[in-house]
């Protein structure tokens, strides 16, 4: 009884996964479906350095504002 019904199951996910796949894909080129631009190394290069950078910097800003409060 449970086995057609998980031969069943099988059959449309895999059949839905497929249709996905097909009807949402980006064609393989590696990076197009990132949300910023890769073209330019060097604004990706400054990018990734403000936004790395500013997460690491906030808990010493947060810290430096909190001892500098009166």
């Amino acid at each position: 009884m449970i086995a057609p019904l998980a031969r069943i199951s099988n059959k449309l996910g895999r059949n839905a996964m497929t249709n996905f796949v097909r009807c949402h894909s980006h064609g393989g080129v590696p990076g197009e479906n990132l949300p910023f631009d890769i073209a330019n190394r060097y604004k990706l290069t400054a990018l990734f350095t403000v936004y790395i950078g500013s997460g690491l910097a906030a808990p010493y800003l947060i810290c430096r504002h909190q001892l500098l409060k009166k």
